[in-house]
């Protein structure tokens, strides 16, 4: 093993690796995710309203959303498997369509980036699908990162 670890997901031969971390401190980190979904006007009334017929929108994608982040190594081959210690989905209604926003905390090796990013594409989805029956002009986008922090590490 090499005395430097190098931050890649490549090994020495161009193969895919997923990143050693063994030697890296627990630390809290946090990281902010946002993403937006453009709808009709109608269709955040619906939302805000309760009216959709598959249901309370924001509340199923509240918990798709925590769901995701919780099971992002799943979905991305080389991420780190975290315990999670915070996951907080949060939506705004504006006039365009909703905004989304995910906090994901935890005490690690690595950062969160990645669940907050997955939590907030999942939300967006989920609503894209509860919407779908009433709303064929939706537009996932701008999911992006907006803030990761790291402390220091246990003493």
């Amino acid at each position: 093993m090499d005395a430097t670890p190098s931050l890649t997901h490549l090994r020495p031969d161009g193969t895919a690796a997923m990143v050693d971390v063994s030697d890296k401190p627990v630390v809290r980190r946090e990281a902010v995710a946002e993403g937006f979904i453009a709808l009709l006007p109608a269709t955040i009334r619906a939302i805000t309203d309760g009216a959709v017929p598959k249901g309370d929108v924001l509340a199923v994608a509240r918990v798709a959303g925590i769901q995701a982040a919780k099971r992002t190594a799943d979905l991305i081959p080389l991420c780190h498997q975290l315990p999670l210690t915070k996951v907080a989905v949060d939506f705004e209604a504006v006039t365009e369509g909703i905004r989304i926003t995910c906090l994901v905390r935890t005490d690690a090796k690595t950062g969160v980036e990645m669940e907050a990013l997955t939590a907030v594409s999942v939300a967006a989805l989920t609503i894209y699908d509860m919407c779908k029956a009433i709303d064929q002009m939706m537009i996932v986008r701008e999911i992006t990162l907006k803030e990761k922090t790291k402390g220091e590490a246990a003493g």
